[in-house]
């Protein structure tokens, strides 16, 4: 079983960036694809809290149904916040990596470098063509 997890949704480019740095450093993690198996109500709380947010941080709005919704309202509670999230897991923003030094949602892609425990084990480029790790591992400057 891995040290690491991530809630993942094959469909977002983020998410398939994230997975394959994962893969990077050597390590092959626990894959969870949430909309096929959403997290229930304990883990979802626990990951929130994991990660130091809001329910409402966690919301995604891009190709979801948060506007019809009316998310955007602040009287929503946390509560229903992630009452709407359980119904609807696309609301639930990622990739979100649990590793043995924290959990977070890996936004920009480049978000979990900081996550992993074993570094980079040569050149990374993301799907887009943006070269983030160079040939000896290490993390690229952006400009």
């Amino acid at each position: 079983m891995s040290d690491i997890t991530i809630y993942h949704n094959p469909a977002c480019g983020t998410s398939r960036n994230v997975l394959a740095m994962i893969r990077n450093s050597g390590e092959e993690p626990e894959v969870i694809e949430y909309l096929k198996t959403p997290p229930d109500r304990p883990t979802l709380e626990r990951l929130i809290g994991a990660m130091g947010i809001t329910p409402r941080a966690l919301l995604r709005q891009k190709g979801t149904p948060y506007d019809a919704l009316g998310l955007a309202s602040t009287t929503w509670t946390d509560a229903q916040l992630i009452d709407f999230m359980l119904q609807e897991p696309i609301l639930i923003n990622r990739p979100i990596v649990v590793t043995p030094l924290g959990t977070g949602l890996c936004r920009p892609s480049e978000a979990v470098l900081d996550l992993l425990p074993r570094p980079q084990q040569g050149a990374f480029t993301k799907e887009d063509g943006e070269a983030v790790i160079d040939e000896k591992g290490a993390r690229i400057a952006k400009p």
